[in-house]
């Protein structure tokens, strides 16, 4: 097994990240973020893609939460990029549905090197407690860019929003997991025929 892991920072005027990942982890998780949705969500992040993953964040808070979502996002797509290496070997793409009583959802990546979002969520409600479902979009969006992946999340149905952003992390978690995985028969091989990703 290839150490897949890493760690890195980010320090703005309006926020301080640190992000540190182990692809090849067991689903341990530490968060310290002021977001405590967020923090939920990541946790089904790593559980379900198997990524030990601790986050540290301070941010403007006192505004609102956008910068620390989005600012997270973006630190931990750069972490998982770094933590990936030359993507020689993994599967690359991954795909996952995952039900939550009334709600469904399925996300599929390509770690492409390519960033792109098709992200097709309705929230029934505009905020899950004090937390903005359309700071779900700006999460992914930084992520996204910052991974160099393509993604597309779709819930297919659901009428509790909670449930809706539930599914979309928990599919998110096991897709990443399942394009990261590293297949034996690819050792050493890039999976693209352009020869680089």
């Amino acid at each position: 097994m290839t150490d897949r892991q890493a760690s890195v920072e980010r320090n703005t005027l309006e926020t301080k990240i640190k992000v540190q990942v182990n692809l090849d982890g067991t689903g341990v998780c530490k968060l310290e973020t002021g977001v405590p949705f967020l923090e939920h969500m990541l946790e089904q992040v790593s559980r379900h893609g198997l990524i030990d993953l601790i986050i540290e964040a301070k941010g403007d808070l006192h505004i609102d939460a956008h910068h620390t979502v989005e600012d997270i996002g973006i630190t931990l797509g750069q972490a998982i990029n770094k933590a990936i290496g030359d993507k020689k070997g993994i599967v690359r793409y991954g795909h996952a549905y995952v039900p939550l009583d009334e709600a469904m959802s399925r996300v599929v990546i390509d770690f492409s090197g390519r960033p792109g979002l098709e992200h097709r969520v309705d929230y029934p409600r505009a905020s899950i407690g004090d937390f903005e479902t359309d700071l779900l979009h700006e999460f992914f969006q930084g992520f996204v860019n910052h991974a160099g992946v393509t993604l597309h999340i779709d819930n297919i149905s659901g009428s509790n929003s909670h449930h809706i952003a539930e599914t979309v992390f928990k599919a998110f978690g096991r897709a990443v997991r399942m394009a990261l995985t590293l297949d034996p028969r690819m050792k050493g091989v890039m999976p693209s025929t352009k020869g680089a990703l």
